[in-house]
């Protein structure tokens, strides 16, 4: 099968990610062979390919925002059957049995692994899933449309109500990618306020376009004090100009999975006041269920560039360069 792998980690170009002709593989106990029809380009697949993601694998396979269609089935496996649409996202696996797993917190689960990182992802012809992680996707959202949904959906969702933004409050996004336009439509749907700061004049105009109250420069200060906000962008020194821009009371949840050094915060300045700083680590499965059908009730459809998955390399750089506006999704024939 077609498909790329991340051959040396390092700056793009340099070319970490290598086109490749691998095995079809074969489903083991209780997985499902994918043939893939479209798959998301996520930042963390960026992070692993610049290695800024220690790699778990040699020449790993990356996304894991993938939507496709079961051709084959492991032993045991039962859940779906051959030609079922289904998703696969990122997280791969839980032990099930430690206290985190045991109390509804799989996600924080020790022994967790990740699609595209500890096996291989989307970026191919086909690929493995455990059906147990997998995700029927509602009707009447296309195979591009639905890929973003899996983790810049997902993940975003799970960062949403880590802010804990009060009904009708006032929401501030920092970075405005794949993850915050899609995050943006929710809390708008939702009566929120939403206002966006990132340094994108591409992005700032889809944020007004969406229907945000405001878009300003990243490090700039929104028209209102915050309820909530949530960073998106992987700079640590957006960290204390999002506390300072929180009402007291308000809470900031950092959704990336990678983060450059915050600096030093200053009490009184961005943390008194009972304002509060919040990180966010992958996400449930119940999280994926739940945010799923909000998605179709609300009819979330996010902004999205596709590209054939012969320019895997290509997208992937242009993400690097904040050349791709919304979401850019690779389409496999």
């Amino acid at each position: 099968m077609r498909a790329w792998v991340v051959d040396h980690p390092g700056p793009m170009k340099d070319q970490p990610l290598v086109a490749a002709e691998l095995p079809d593989p074969e489903p083991g106990p209780g997985e499902v062979r994918v043939r893939v029809r479209a798959c998301g380009v996520c930042r963390t697949d960026l992070h692993l390919a610049e290695g800024d993601l220690p790699p778990h694998r040699p020449r790993t396979v990356p996304g894991h925002e993938v939507v496709g269609v079961v051709d084959a089935l492991g032993p045991g496996a039962q859940r779906f059957a051959v030609g079922d649409r289904i998703g696969v996202a990122w997280l791969r696996g839980t032990d099930g049995s430690c206290r985190f797993c045991r109390s509804g917190r799989e996600n924080l689960c020790p022994d967790a692994t990740f699609t595209g990182w500890d096996a291989d992802g989307g970026y191919a012809e086909y690929t493995l899933a455990p059906e147990a992680y997998a995700y029927r996707l509602p009707d009447g959202v296309d195979d591009v449309t639905a890929a973003p949904l899996l983790c810049a959906g997902i993940v975003g969702y799970r960062a949403l109500r880590r802010a804990e933004l009060p009904p009708g409050g006032r929401l501030g996004l920092y970075g405005f990618g794949a993850s915050a336009h899609v995050i943006a439509q929710v809390a708008i749907a939702q009566g929120a306020t939403v206002h966006v700061l990132t340094r994108s004049a591409a992005a700032r105009a889809l944020a007004l376009e969406l229907g945000a109250a405001s878009a300003g420069p990243a490090a700039g200060a929104p028209p209102e004090p915050l309820d909530s906000a949530v960073l998106f962008a992987p700079v640590g020194e957006l960290v204390p100009v999002a506390m300072r821009a929180l009402d007291s009371g308000g809470t900031l949840a950092v959704a990336g999975i990678h983060l450059s050094d915050i600096p030093r915060l200053v009490y009184a300045d961005e943390l008194f006041r009972e304002r509060q700083l919040r990180s966010v680590t992958a996400n449930t499965r119940a999280d994926g269920e739940e945010f799923l059908r909000l998605a179709a009730a609300l009819q979330i459809r996010p902004t999205v560039s596709p590209r054939p998955l012969a320019e895997a390399d290509q997208a992937l750089a242009d993400l690097a360069a904040d050349r791709i506006t919304g979401a850019a999704v690779l389409t496999v024939g």
